[in-house]
Parts: structure tokens; sequence; C-alpha cells
């Protein structure tokens, strides 16, 4: 009973990284929520702050 709820479970672990892979729609919007200079993704619609310049 323990066997069959392990492989169970692996094959369900299985497919869930196949749908993983997958392009899913909003793919594009989250790469071009990063910066382009340093590659942090910005939160909101404000510049990054490695353009603000730099933090006291």
């Amino acid at each position: 009973m323990v066997v069959k709820i392990v492989v169970l479970f692996l094959v369900f672990m299985g497919v869930m990284a196949m749908f993983g892979k997958l392009r899913f729609p909003g793919q594009k919007k989250l790469s071009s929520a990063k910066c382009p200079k340093c590659g942090r993704y910005r939160i909101g619609k404000g510049p990054c702050s490695c353009t603000k310049g730099k933090r006291k």
C-alpha cells in the first residue's frame, strides 16, 4: 500500500514537471518586467532603484 502511494506521488510529480516546462501565457510580460540594466524584477510602473541613484 505504501509503495503504491509513493509510486503515484512520483508519477504525479513527473506530470507536474512536464506541465511546468510548457510556456504559459504571461511569460512575455514577466520577462519585460525585468530591469534592462541590472536584471532585477521591477515592482510597479516606476523606475528601477538602480537608476534612481544610491540609497543612503
